[in-house]
Parts: structure tokens; sequence; C-alpha cells
């Protein structure tokens, strides 16, 4: 399944501040904590991810669902915040929305 961390006008302001690779790595590393506590499997694939200040947009790969999947982007959106809102320097809300783009078929 593909789904899309689509930032917020707030989010986007606040990742414009950083770099391509920097995002990649600050997501993925938040997945990956994250992922000890929800049973799934999300990865951030470079090559999907080449354009995203441009685009406003994280693109994520997730393999193995055992969770309830909203529970676990509403945790990362919170967690997120903390990396942006140092270099920000300011409060944030919500940082991004998720969108289904693929969903396997069974």
């Amino acid at each position: 399944m593909r789904v899309n961390l689509k930032f917020t006008n707030k989010g986007q302001v606040a990742v414009e501040n950083f770099n391509n690779e920097e995002l990649i790595e600050i997501f993925s590393r938040y997945i990956k904590t994250l992922s000890k506590k929800y049973d799934i499997s999300v990865t951030v694939p470079e090559e999907l991810n080449e354009q995203i200040l441009a685009e406003g947009t994280v693109k994520v790969v997730l393999d193995k669902i055992n969770c309830d999947m909203d529970a676990f982007f509403k945790e990362l959106s919170r967690d997120i915040k903390v990396p942006l809102v140092k270099r920000l320097g300011t409060k944030l809300d919500n940082v991004f929305k998720t969108e289904v783009v693929e969903q396997e078929q069974n």
C-alpha cells in the first residue's frame, strides 16, 4: 500500500527549513521508532521522494499492517513535530494529512 503524507500549510512552512535528505532521514527515523510499538512495516523510498518540498508530500510504502494505521500516523504526526518545531522555533498544529494512494488488491 502506498500512502502520501501531504503537508498542511503550516507543515509546508516548517519543512522548508530542511532539505530533501534531512526530511527522508527524519521521517525514516521516527517511523522506525514507532514501528517498534506498532506492528507495521513502513518505508520511505528515496526514489519516490526526490521532490518532497516541491510536491509538499512524503510518500511512504506500507508492507505489513497489523495495527490501527490511523493511530500510527496520528502518533507519527505528533512525533515528527519535535524536530520541525526545534528548527522553526514556533508551535505547530497538524504537520500532515494521510492520503491512501494505492491499496493492494486481494
